[in-house]
C-alpha cells in the first residue's frame, strides 16, 4: 500500500508472551531440524508487521516475531516475511537488509502463502516449515490452514481471534450482525458449520422455541480444535493457550498444530510453562 504510515502496532504484556512462546518453539525446532543436512526448514510469518513493536506500557520498541526468528540459533534456511502493509514493509525491508536467505513479500498472506510460499516446503522436496499465522481479526482463510494440515510438512502457531468473532460474527443474537461479518467469520471457520456449533435452539416452557442460545469460548474454540485435527489433517493439536487483555479477558486463543508428534509434545511442555504465568 504505497503512501501509508507506518504505525507500530502497540502490545501488552500476553502480546510478549506469544512472541516469547513462538520464539521458544522456533529455537528448538531449528535446533532439530539443523541437524538432518539433508533437510531444508523454513519460518514463515504470514502477518509480519514493522518488524518491531510498542509496548503499551512504556511506549518502548521491542523485536517482533521476524526479528525473533532471524535471531534463531541455529539459523532457518529460509524466512518468509509476508504484510498487506506497504509501510510495515518498507520498514521490515529496512531492518532485514540484503540477506539472501529472507524473503519479504508484499500483499495478501491467503494468496501469497498458497501460491508462493507453501511450494517451497513440500515433502518430496525434503523441506519442512513453521508458519506463524497471527492475522489481524478474521482475515486468515481456512484454505490456508486447511493447505498446511494436508502438506504434513508445515508446523502452525495460529492465532484464533474470539474476541473479534464476538465483536463482529458471534452475536447474541445473531440476525443483527453486519453480513460482512458473517462471511468473514465463514471464511476463517471454512464453511458455515460454525452456526451450528455457536448456536442451538432454546425450548422453553410451552415446547419448542426460536431463540436461540449461544455458546461459550470453550465449546467455539473445541470446536475448531476439533475441525484442525479432522478436516485439516493435522494430526497433533494441543490444547491452546488462551491470551488475555489487561483485565483479564480472552482476546484470542494460541493454537499450535502439527504432524509431528515430537513437535507437539515440545508445543505442549512450552504452553504448560507459560500459561502459568500472571
Amino acid at each position: 500500500m504505497p503512501g501509508t504510515r507506518l504505525r507500530f502496532d502497540q502490545i501488552g504484556y500476553w502480546s510478549q508472551v506469544k512472541l516469547d512462546i513462538v520464539r521458544d518453539y522456533a529455537k528448538a525446532y531449528s535446533t532439530i531440524l539443523a541437524k538432518q543436512p539433508f533437510m531444508q526448514h523454513v519460518y514463515v510469518d504470514a502477518f509480519a508487521g514493522a518488524g518491531v513493536h510498542k509496548l503499551k506500557a512504556s511506549g518502548e520498541l521491542v523485536p517482533g516475531s521476524p526479528l525473533n526468528a532471524l535471531a534463531v540459533d541455529p539459523p532457518f534456511r529460509e524466512v518468509h516475511l509476508i504484510d498487506l502493509d506497504g509501510a510495515k514493509i518498507a520498514n521490515l525491508r529496512s531492518l532485514v537488509g540484503n540477506r539472501p536467505d529472507v524473503f519479504i513479500h508484499e500483499g495478501d498472506c491467503n494468496a501469497i502463502l498458497l501460491n508462493e510460499v507453501f511450494p517451497r516446503a513440500k515433502y518430496e522436496d525434503y523441506r519442512r516449515a513453521l508458519c506463524l499465522l497471527d492475522p489481524y481479526g478474521l482475515t486468515l482463510d481456512w484454505a490456508v490452514v486447511e493447505k498446511a494440515g494436508q502438506m504434513g510438512t508445515v508446523e502452525i502457531f495460529l492465532n484464533f481471534p474470539m474476541m473479534d468473532m464476538n465483536r463482529n460474527a458471534l452475536w447474541t443474537n445473531p440476525a443483527g450482525v453486519d453480513p460482512a461479518g458473517l462471511e468473514r467469520m465463514t471464511a476463517f471457520w471454512g464453511d458455515d458449520s460454525w452456526r451450528e456449533v455457536a448456536y442451538a435452539q432454546q425450548g422453553n416452557l410451552f415446547g419448542a422455541s426460536d431463540l436461540l442460545k449461544k455458546a461459550g469460548n470453550d465449546e467455539i474454540v473445541e470446536a475448531y480444535r476439533r475441525r484442525l485435527r479432522e478436516v485439516a489433517g493435522f494430526q497433533e493439536v494441543p490444547r491452546p493457550i488462551p491470551m488475555r487483555n489487561s483485565i483479564g479477558a480472552v482476546v484470542y486463543y494460541l493454537f499450535f498444530a502439527s504432524s509431528n508428534s515430537t513437535g507437539a509434545k515440545i508445543a505442549r511442555h512450552i504452553f504448560n510453562r507459560y500459561e502459568k504465568y500472571p
